[in-house]
């Protein structure tokens, strides 16, 4: 096989394009079938705030974009690709001031990050490629396999560790998690870490019982530093829609939530959950997964994502 002929791996750019296809196709699609030689007006405007509204945009972006385009263009002939261009404004717009990235401050040995979100959210994954970047920019890395309910979770967690070359602290299945998290935060002192990420359990069944627990966790870091822990990072899975919305109230109330992750955006529709929840809870957003490589984690860009979503990249 030549150079030429070697299948190249994507950049992340492609990627995302990929990765949002399906959301892309959903929405570019919808705004054709409504705008195909036709006039704005009340009847294209409803149709337009309901496929929105469906694409789980959230009702404050379906009204700015159907605002805007009625103060200009009522009662005109418009294109789709001139929706297209408003509707990505308006998706930026919302999404700029949270697009901020994580940042690891040195002041604090170690930073502490507590991750939260439910089983399956893809919380223990992320870590994994959280860990490689931080080793990428020259800094020390320790795991806390906190998700002590579950053996499938503290073995996935000493997979990334291994594969990462970096400690990780564990216990028996059924061991205190707040324990669990003062022993590592002494080890990582000891070993002058520079990052510690401490995983937790994501049951949602009984909400009470999860909130216990974390409080008891976060009470636990705060004795060891008062301002810790430094982050705490939900990660979300775009393929549940808007029970990622239901998610997101459970652990901020649980957990004061600092910043969100959001995986599997190459597996949904709906990838318009995204800005919904950026509306909703104005929470950082500083990072978005779209694929199981390492290199499909990377930092939210506001514009780029915006573009993409509706299609005009």
């Amino acid at each position: 096989m030549t150079e030429e002929e070697t299948p190249r791996k994507k950049g992340w750019f492609g990627r995302l394009k990929d990765g949002l296809k399906r959301s892309t196709t959903a929405l570019s699609g919808g705004i054709s079938d409504i705008f195909v030689k036709r006039k704005l007006d009340a009847t294209t405007v409803e149709e337009l705030e309901d496929l929105l509204i469906m694409s789980d945009l959230g009702v404050a972006v379906s009204e700015a974009v159907c605002g805007s385009l009625s103060k200009s263009r009522f009662d005109k002939e418009i294109s789709p690709e001139e929706v297209q261009v408003v509707l990505a404004q308006e998706v930026a717009k919302m999404l700029r001031p949270v697009a901020r990235p994580l940042v690891i401050e040195s002041s604090h040995r170690p930073h502490i990050i507590l991750m939260v979100g439910v089983n399956g959210s893809g919380k223990t994954t992320t870590i994994g490629k959280l860990a490689r970047k931080f080793q990428q920019d020259g800094k020390s890395v320790m795991l806390a396999a906190g998700d002590t309910f579950r053996a499938a979770a503290i073995e996935q967690l000493q997979v990334w560790g291994d594969r990462n070359k970096v400690p990780v602290v564990s216990g028996k299945v059924g061991a205190d998690a707040a324990g669990l998290a003062y022993d590592a935060i002494q080890r990582a002192r000891q070993e002058n870490i520079d990052v510690l990420m401490i995983d937790t359990a994501g049951r949602l069944q009984n909400k009470s019982h999860l909130m216990e627990e974390l409080s008891k966790i976060i009470r636990v870091i705060r004795k060891q530093d008062a301002a810790a822990p430094h982050s705490t990072l939900l990660v979300l899975d775009a393929t549940t829609g808007q029970n990622a919305v239901l998610q997101a109230e459970v652990f901020q109330k649980a957990a004061q939530v600092s910043g969100l992750i959001m995986t599997k955006l190459d597996g949904t529709a709906k990838g318009g959950v995204l800005v919904s929840i950026a509306e909703k809870f104005k929470l950082p957003i500083h990072a978005i997964g779209v694929g199981e490589s390492i290199d499909d984690l990377q930092a939210f860009d506001a514009d780029d994502f915006s573009k993409m979503l509706v299609g005009l990249k």
